[in-house]
């Protein structure tokens, strides 16, 4: 069975941590695979049986800067490149996925580099696996002119295949990257990839209906949203029978989820959770769901097709990816969006009354992702198997 080796690193959120999983997911049944955690471990997450999971010592980001957990990150950096190429070695990979890199996370360069260099010695297949939307419009003229040409460079000298998540149908690369035309390997889409919708009668027999599912993906910027959600809790539960699950997220700071706590135990039509592994179950058959428009959580409203209202984040790393996506899916009927200046319970709750009154939205958005990720990634590998021979 080939092998491949999937690094993934996440900074602020878990949104890449949680489509590289549902890929990993898809790719089980035909390939070896070693997913490589960059990112902080987090609880009641699950990762498909088989895999073969190493973390790396953790490392975030806050403004703009690399943050280690419990050491200096130049000690972590060192730290970090050598078990990865060890791991490399060990493992001895036909293929190495880069999640994103070299499109973004070029902080991680000082380990990815290397493994690269690794990887192209021992003739070992390089694929970068990028979502939909790579933000440059913030940078000026010759900042786009150095990343694209950077990206360019370093695609030449390693990858055999860029895999976008996408429907290019709604979002192509070229849109965000002017420069895709010029790449020299193939850019596949694959379409979005969207978590597997499989839900147990015991856990829908366990929730009430009617239901409104407030979540704000790894909860780091969604203090806001859910302050707003258990605020307007009590003009809902006099307007109409139903109860609301909010997820506050993982790494949602804990003074911010305790504040959510004292305002959400007295009012019992809220259910507050720090995370769940299994939202896309709780939105299955819910009658609205609110909240920020990371690529995760937005695949999981079109798969279910629940009415929606989506609130970008305030994140400046993130509101224009979120923005976008948002906005593009609401001129197609298939989301709703939510602006800050409708968070006032009053606002929020004429909001709410309207939207559980509107027709379920339908689309023909392709969430085939996962499964035509790894139809590509095995023609691929017998293309070097071929060529072995």
């Amino acid at each position: 069975m080939m092998k491949i080796l999937f690094y993934c690193q996440y900074l602020a959120g878990m949104g890449h941590l949680v489509r590289s999983t549902e890929i990993i997911r898809s790719l089980v049944p035909d390939f070896q695979v070693g997913l490589v955690i960059g990112g902080e471990p987090i609880e009641q997450f699950q990762v498909p049986d088989g895999v073969e999971v190493v973390y790396l010592p953790a490392l975030r980001e806050e403004a703009g800067e690399l943050i280690a957990l419990d050491r200096s990150v130049e000690l972590v950096k060192v730290a970090r490149r050598q078990r990865l190429l060890t791991l490399f070695d060990q493992f001895q990979p036909d293929c190495v996925i880069t999640e994103c890199f070299p499109f973004g996370k070029y902080k991680m360069a000082f380990e990815l580099l290397p493994l690269l260099e690794q990887a192209k010695a021992t003739q070992a297949k390089v694929v970068c696996s990028l979502r939909d939307l790579i933000m440059t419009q913030s940078l000026s003229e010759q900042g786009l002119a150095r990343k694209q040409a950077r990206i360019l460079d370093q695609i030449r000298q390693f990858y055999d295949l860029v895999l976008c998540h996408s429907d290019r149908n709604l979002q192509s690369l070229e849109a965000c990257f002017p420069a895709a035309p010029a790449l020299p390997c193939e850019v596949f889409y694959t379409g979005y990839v969207a978590q597997s919708l499989v839900v147990s009668s015991e856990h829908q027999q366990n929730l009430q209906s009617p239901r409104i599912v407030a979540s704000v993906g790894g909860g780091r910027y969604g203090y806001s949203l859910l302050k707003a959600i258990c605020e307007v809790g009590p003009l809902l539960q006099q307007a109409i029978p139903h109860r609301i699950y909010a997820f506050a997220g993982p790494f949602m700071p804990e003074t911010d989820f305790e504040s959510l706590q004292a305002l959400a135990t007295p009012q019992p039509n809220i259910t507050l959770q720090r995370f769940t592994p299994h939202l896309i179950s709780f939105l299955d058959g819910a009658d609205l769901s609110i909240s920020l428009g990371g690529y995760n959580t937005t695949m999981n409203v079109l798969t279910t097709q629940v009415r929606s209202l989506i609130l970008p984040s305030p994140s400046p790393d993130q509101v224009d990816e979120q923005w976008l996506r948002a906005s593009r899916l609401a001129q197609l009927g298939a989301v709703s969006m939510l602006s800050p200046d409708q968070l006032s319970p009053s606002a929020l709750a004429h909001t709410i009354l309207q939207h559980l009154q509107t027709a379920q939205p339908s689309h023909a958005i392709n969430l085939k992702g996962a499964e035509n990720t790894t139809r590509r990634l095995r023609q691929l590998c017998d293309q070097t198997i071929a060529l072995s021979r």
